[in-house]
Parts: C-alpha cells; sequence; structure tokens
C-alpha cells in the first residue's frame, strides 16, 4: 500500500544505533516562524534486533505526569543496555504544551481528535498524518500517557482498544495489565475514531493509554505510576530487563456502556461536587448541588446520578459552563458481549 508523503521531517536517523537527541520538524509559516519550522523534541534510543516501543506524552499540553515521566525514563538507560528501539516523545503537543493549553495554539485542534490527519493540512494534522502513516506502523507497541489536564481528574487507569481483531485486542489487554494501573478501560463501540488509539488499531498495532490524575500539574505518585508502568512493558517486550517486578497488581476492568450516566452541566453556574474520582455511585446517590452562582435569587439544584456505576472521572473546575463533563460513569466490563 503507497503511503502519501508528509511535509513532517526528523533530524535524526531513527533507525540509527546509539542514543540521540533530536526533533521532528513541522514546515508552518506563521508570525512567530514565518520561514522556518516548529520542533517536536525527541529521544531515540536504539541497539541490537529486539522489539520497538513508542512512548508518547504531551498529546494534550496541560497534562503533564506523562512528559515527567518520559523524561525520568530517558534517564535510566544507556543504548548498550537496550536490546532494540525505543522512541520517547515527551511533549508531542509540544506548542500546547509551552502554552500549557489542551489544544495547540497554531491552529486550534485537539491532536487526540485530529487522527488520521492530512498530510497538507494544518500542524496538528500533519503529526496526526505522520503519525499513523510513517512512524506507528513501525512499532511493536506503543504507550500514550494522558491525564485529565487543567479541566478534569481521572482515577488513574489504563486504556485497552476493543478491536475487532481479537488478537490485537488481547495484545491491548495485555499491555494494559502489565502497565500495572488499578483500572482498566475498555474502549468499546464509544470510542472516539479521531484518537491515537484508534490509529494504532487501524495500523494493528498493539497500544494502550493511559490516563493519571490531572489538575494540570504533575502529581508524584502519578508520575511514579507511569515511569513504572513504561518500565514494565519495556520488561515484558525484553528491552530493558534491568528491573525487578515483584507485587502483582489488582485491577478492576471497566467500560462506558451507557454515555447517558454521564451528568453534564445544565446552565453556567457552580459545582457543590459530592464525590470523587474512583468512587462506585448508586442510581439516585447525589453527585453534588447545582448553583446559579450569577442568579442568586435562583433556587440551586441537587444533581442525582442516573445510573450505578464507578466515577471514571470528575470535572476539575467549580464555575462551569453549560455542557460541561461533571461526573463520567463508567460500569463493570461485560467480557461475554
Amino acid at each position: 500500500m503507497s503511503v502519501n508523503p508528509s511535509r513532517i521531517k526528523s533530524n535524526i536517523d531513527l533507525n540509527k544505533n546509539g542514543h540521540q537527541v533530536g526533533e521532528l520538524m513541522i514546515p508552518w509559516s506563521d508570525n512567530t516562524t514565518p520561514l522556518g519550522y516548529h520542533p517536536i523534541p525527541l529521544i531515540n534510543v536504539r541497539n541490537g534486533k529486539g522489539k520497538s516501543l513508542l512512548v508518547i506524552g504531551g498529546n494534550h499540553g496541560d497534562e503533564f505526569e506523562g512528559p515527567a515521566a518520559i523524561m525520568r525514563i530517558s534517564q535510566k538507560f544507556s543504548s548498550n543496555e537496550v536490546n532494540g528501539h525505543i522512541l520517547l516523545i515527551p511533549s508531542l503537543s509540544f506548542n500546547a504544551v509551552k502554552n500549557s493549553s489542551r489544544t495547540n495554539p497554531l491552529d486550534y485542534k485537539n491532536m487526540n481528535r485530529a487522527f488520521p490527519g492530512n498530510p497538507d493540512g494544518s500542524p496538528t494534522e500533519m503529526l496526526a498524518h505522520y503519525l499513523e502513516t510513517h512512524l506507528i506502523p513501525n512499532f511493536d507497541a506503543i504507550i500514550d500517557l494522558h491525564s485529565g489536564g487543567k479541566a478534569s481528574i481521572f482515577t488513574p487507569c489504563s486504556l485497552a482498544t476493543k478491536s475487532t481483531n481479537s488478537r490485537l485486542f488481547q495484545e491491548n489487554l495485555e499491555l494494559a495489565k502489565i502497565f500495572g494501573a488499578p483500572t482498566i478501560w475498555i474502549l468499546g463501540q464509544n470510542n472516539d475514531n479521531r484518537s491515537l488509539n484508534s490509529a494504532a488499531e487501524r495500523a494493528n498495532v498493539p497500544m494502550i493509554a493511559a490516563e493519571l490524575g490531572g489538575g494540570g500539574g504533575v502529581d508524584p505518585d502519578m508520575t511514579s505510576m507511569a515511569e513504572s508502568g513504561i518500565l514494565k512493558i519495556l520488561k515484558h517486550l525484553d528491552i530493558f530487563n534491568s528491573i525487578q517486578i515483584t507485587e502483582k497488581p489488582q485491577f478492576d476492568i471497566i467500560e462506558i456502556s451507557n454515555p447517558s450516566a454521564t451528568i453534564h452541566a445544565p446552565s453556567f453556574g457552580l459545582f457543590d461536587r459530592l464525590t470523587k474520582a474512583g468512587d462506585i455511585v448508586s442510581k439516585g446517590q447525589s453527585a453534588g448541588w447545582f448553583h446559579y452562582i450569577s442568579e442568586p435569587d435562583r433556587a440551586s439544584i441537587e444533581l442525582k446520578f442516573k445510573h450505578s456505576g464507578k466515577i471514571l472521572a470528575h470535572s476539575n473546575r467549580g464555575v462551569v459552563k453549560k455542557g460541561e463533563m461533571l461526573a463520567l460513569v463508567a460500569n463493570n466490563y461485560n467480557a461475554k458481549e
């Protein structure tokens, strides 16, 4: 199958052995860089003929636990300790990371809603196309590290796509189990086909994403969980074995089987939350009070859960706009479906 050429280039040879630091070069003319390129920093470690792993952070620019974990990992080993190929991209949406914003300020697009991309499109679209057609197919496994960013808080979890390819789904699930987060979120029929997970599925490459708390800072526990998870997968792939694994992680497996279970803000106002990510809730239980903060003469309303389940994530904002997610509710995964 022919692949459309990409305008994006790497200034290092990703097939060369050794430890290299370089960047992807996105040609985009704007007021800040009219005749140059916008860089995406990367770290490439290659040695021997083992398997290959692509690790991505900063898909969204206000999620920093992943980039922090990747920077830790980049200093854990030298190339002669590696058997295979590790490509680390700490800040995929680098301009968004610099701006501490969810979307890319170059084109205001969401990286994880841009696949399969467009080789002649905006910076985010060009990068999505480059990943899906030129990078992802060359790897044996992929990790994409997220958190809730400024807007939300997630219970720590790994995300495995429920592919129609049963072998690929089992490999995704195995990676999620090895990563070691206490919750595994199965991405089924409600998964967004514009995500990096879906790009990996189209390329038949095993992959997990991870959601690691949130809030827009760097949570040390979440960063350590991500660092440990990357090392476990490197060991699983026999790329880097200088790690001892003694614990046997316990986890539950969930999915979003009923999108209507999610609670959204009914208007502009203040959400007075009574639950948190990871809580098990029942139908009819109070999620919190919604105060019409701009209309203090208007009576507050109690928001109740319409369905039972586990709170996968909640808003990190107090004052919210109509339509914002207030509580994302998931259910136990039904493996017999």
